[in-house]
């Protein structure tokens, strides 16, 4: 009896579908983007059937064929000098002669984008403007923050999502002077999560949208 129901859960589980994977490419130069990356991939694993898999910018070498089969890809990087990080910026070259040039690997796959800064401002939007353009240059559909601006009023609070006031991915900002122990706050962590969960809910749609053109 014992041997049959062993047997009929491993049917089971040998029928249930593979989680929909997506990969989040990042670099963090002290952790708080790191820590950004974490909030997108928990976010992701709020939707049903999804997983997220953490890539960060040195391990690529060895994960392109994960980035090939995964059907969307979160970029993430912080904001130096008004653009991404120089070690982010070598993988996105990398990609030129690895995807680009063998056909448009990553055509048609999924993209957004998060990024953090130690101003409030700190010229992220550059930042999101380039990983965009990255996406762009790989026939990619970027994935927007579809958040309204937030601490903008009297009534608004700096534990509000989204309360940087971006709208091309999510953006967060760190006290130069804490570690990534503290920095970025709860609100921006729970803003990368949210791009998380739209990202996965967006992927999800195209999935199986392309699931029923097939039938």
């Amino acid at each position: 009896m014992v041997d049959n129901i062993v047997q009929a859960l491993r049917e089971d589980r040998a029928t249930e579908p593979e989680p929909m994977r997506i990969a989040i490419v990042f670099h963090t130069g002290y952790g708080h983007t790191g820590r950004q990356a974490e909030a997108v991939a928990e976010g992701v694993r709020l939707v049903d059937g999804a997983d997220a898999l953490l890539v960060p910018v040195a391990e690529v070498e060895r994960s392109w064929a994960v980035l090939e089969a995964a059907p969307a890809i979160v970029f993430g990087a912080p904001t130096y000098v008004a653009g991404a990080s120089a070690a982010f910026k070598t993988f996105q070259e990398s990609t030129s002669n690895l995807v680009m040039a063998k056909g448009y690997l990553w055509k048609d796959k999924i993209a957004a984008g998060f990024t953090n800064s130690g101003a409030m401002a700190g010229d992220k939007l550059a930042t999101l403007i380039q990983m965009a353009l990255f996406a762009a240059q790989h026939g990619m559909h970027w994935v927007s923050l579809d958040l309204p601006p937030a601490n903008c009023s009297t009534t608004g609070s700096e534990q509000d999502l989204n309360r940087l006031g971006c709208w091309l991915g999510a953006a967060a900002q760190s006290n130069t002077d804490e570690g990534p122990d503290r920095a970025p706050p709860e609100a921006d962590l729970a803003t990368a999560r949210h791009l998380g969960r739209r990202v996965a809910q967006i992927t999800r749609q195209f999935v199986r949208g392309r699931e029923a053109l097939s039938l």
